[in-house]
């Protein structure tokens, strides 16, 4: 028989649901995340000897979530809130050695009544989100965050030629398309300590790495979607040198032209106003673009 051994194990609890009502008198915020905890620790008794007493149930960690939300003021900074949620459990619990803690914020934008924002009125305006990853453990905490699911469209300044031609290649050359993707963003933050961590603006960095994203997709005349890929990653680190490295993930959602001609209507070229969105199989366009570290 051959002998095995517990490589690695982590387990916790996802999806946990939550919202936040924030009351400034009359001007209300609402905060809605959803969080997943993983913890990493001296727990290989219960995969291999079926012995829990070294086990926090995920109830439990469910039941934290909900009572540290209702203690924190940094619920809406949700990096902040994460590295609260992990170092609870690495202070509480000796035998804990690292927490990972998944968090997405969901879109809420204040109402625009009658000229004014309204003070407790909401919509959904799209469905990207702002998420982070923070693995807090007894060497220290590390940082990921991320725009994910930004669905954005331009009717030109788009273009793809030169590209390699062989003898299973169909696809025509263009000067001018429709270009559309959904932007998956993320961004790794440099070494950072519990105590430095309330000092960083997450939520303007991710404000601002929003905008450089849109600021770029739309005013780039493209070349390629990597080409443009490179420069929103470029900007984002020129303009925050809290941030190591960010990756972007460009899936294309493609609009082609319709074949009019049949009906003796031109739709090519500059009379090309009817396309197709064609949703699969889309090309994927993804990098990583780093600070060279001096």
């Amino acid at each position: 028989m051959s002998k095995v051994y517990l490589k690695e194990q982590e387990y916790g609890k996802e999806n946990v649901r939550l919202a936040k009502v924030i009351r400034k008198e009359k001007w209300h915020e609402i905060i809605e995340l959803t969080v997943r905890v993983l913890l990493d620790g001296e727990f290989e008794s219960s995969y291999t000897k079926a012995d829990n007493s070294m086990i926090i149930a995920t109830d439990s960690m469910k039941n934290t979530i909900y009572i540290l939300a209702k203690q924190s003021s940094c619920v809406e900074d949700i990096e902040i809130f994460a590295s609260e949620i992990g170092q609870h459990f690495i202070t509480t619990y000796s035998h804990v050695h690292k927490a990972t803690i998944s968090i997405t914020k969901h879109k809420w934008t204040r109402m625009l009544i009658d000229g004014k924002l309204h003070d407790h009125s909401f919509l959904r305006d799209g469905e990207d989100v702002h998420d982070t990853k923070v693995v807090v453990s007894r060497k220290g905490i590390t940082i990921e965050s991320g725009l994910k699911n930004l669905l954005v469209l331009k009717t030109t300044g788009s273009a793809f030629h030169g590209f390699l031609r062989d003898k299973f290649t169909t696809l025509q050359e263009t000067d001018d398309r429709i270009l559309s993707t959904s932007i998956d963003a993320t961004w790794n933050f440099n070494t950072i300590s519990t105590d430095s961590i309330a000092k960083i603006p997450f939520n303007d960095i991710f404000e601002s790495i929003k905008q450089i994203t849109l600021h770029t997709f739309a005013t780039d005349n493209s070349a390629s979607v990597q080409a443009t890929l490179f420069l929103m990653a470029k900007n984002g680190l020129e303009k925050h040198s809290e941030i190591e490295s960010i990756r972007y993930e460009l899936p294309n959602k493609h609009y082609f032209t319709y074949d009019l001609e049949r009906f003796g209507l031109k739709n090519t070229g500059k009379d090309s106003d009817i396309f197709v969105p064609v949703s699969d199989p889309a090309g994927l366009i993804t990098a990583t673009v780093a600070r060279v570290k001096e």
